[in-house]
């Protein structure tokens, strides 16, 4: 059998239903095959193999799973960016999954379509992977896919059905309110925030423990402006709120768009952080060397990623036992130069949030 030709004219990787054609099978008995499920005859089983033998259908992945029912790989559904936040925690998973004893199999999707994402699956089902890992921050809409094997969603809540269903998160909503505290405690009367994008679950948790923050002291929420995690942003809403006198601290929501911020509010006179306090999040090491040094919030990529690949592994190696509940991962404010007391109240001090780690960091 002749490989179909991909674009360009060149062989294009063999897919199950090549497979399924070549052995006279359906696509889901092939899946039935390669996943070492039962119920399947001898002579079909067969068939199958040889035909993925044939075709070079990655033969060692089904090998192994014919022979012991596993590959020891763990696939992973990661919007494909660049991004600080994201981009470091695909780095943490993969250091957690290869430190568990696990290969990792990474599909990116572009931006969250169901359809992507439910596609990114199946290719890594037909991969024969031995549980998934959903990383992906925005899912717009019902994904529709089930899938039979262990899955971790990471930072955001379950998109579709699976009977071994695991969730942690990285504490975004426990980072914003340890952030906003830390501006209240210098005493600030109220904080202003300038959140990532609202369809980012990221964002939306940020937002929450903010207005968690706020609500908890008895004090006012000012208007939300929303932003799309790049520093322009930040320069564009850092413009609208040099404009109001009463702006004393900002929390913003990724520390790109706290940069941007800072840029307009020291290009209309407003000096931070005299003036306005700007605390960010993230950790990106890059802003201990901006003018004034970003103070943030650390986002806990490695053990986030380590929680969860704990409790994915589990329920893929211990498949009749209860999933332990995820614990917390820590929180860490991270101190530079860029947050101070209000200028009406010079002597004031911070004091640490309850549950946040404090660490000073100078350039």
């Amino acid at each position: 059998m002749t490989r179909a030709a991909g674009r360009g004219g060149s062989p294009s990787a063999p897919r199950s239903a090549d497979v399924a054609q070549l052995a006279g099978v359906s696509r889901k008995t092939v899946s039935r095959v390669l996943n070492n499920e039962p119920y399947v005859s001898a002579d079909v089983r067969r068939r199958v193999i040889e035909a993925a033998e044939e075709l070079g259908y990655r033969l060692n992945n089904a090998a192994r799973a014919l022979a012991s029912g596993r590959t020891r790989s763990i696939g992973v559904v990661a919007l494909g960016t660049a991004g600080y936040g994201t981009a470091s925690l695909l780095v943490a998973i993969e250091k957690a999954v290869r430190d568990s004893g696990y290969a990792l199999r990474v599909v990116n999707t572009l931006d969250g379509e169901p359809d992507d994402i439910a596609a990114a699956v199946d290719s890594l089902l037909e991969q024969g992977v031995d549980g998934i890992i959903v990383s992906e921050p925005v899912i717009e809409g019902e994904v529709s896919v089930r899938v039979d094997l262990p899955i971790l969603f990471l930072g955001a809540p379950s998109a579709f059905g699976g009977p071994r269903a695991v969730t942690a998160g990285v504490g975004a909503d426990l980072l914003a309110r340890a952030a906003t505290d830390h501006l209240l405690d210098l005493g600030h009367q109220t904080v202003h925030h300038l959140a990532g994008p609202l369809r980012w679950y990221a964002a939306r948790d940020r937002v929450e423990g903010w207005r968690a923050a706020l609500a908890a002291r008895g004090r006012h929420q000012p208007p939300l402006l929303e932003g799309d995690w790049s520093a322009d942003s930040g320069y564009q809403a850092g413009r609208k709120l040099a404009a109001d006198p009463a702006v004393t601290a900002v929390f913003v929501s990724g520390d790109d768009m706290a940069i941007g911020l800072i840029h307009a509010l020291t290009e209309a006179g407003r000096r931070v952080p005299h003036d306005v306090s700007v605390i960010g999040f993230d950790g990106n090491p890059v802003f201990a060397h901006v003018t004034p040094p970003l103070t943030t919030v650390r986002q806990p990529f490695d053990a986030a990623a380590r929680e969860g690949i704990r409790l994915l592994v589990h329920a893929i190696e211990k498949p009749d036992t209860q999933i332990p509940p995820a614990s917390d991962p820590p929180v860490e404010l991270v101190l530079r130069a860029s947050t101070a007391p209000p200028p009406s109240s010079p002597g004031a001090t911070a004091r640490s949030a309850p549950t946040a780690h404090q660490s000073n960091e100078t350039p």
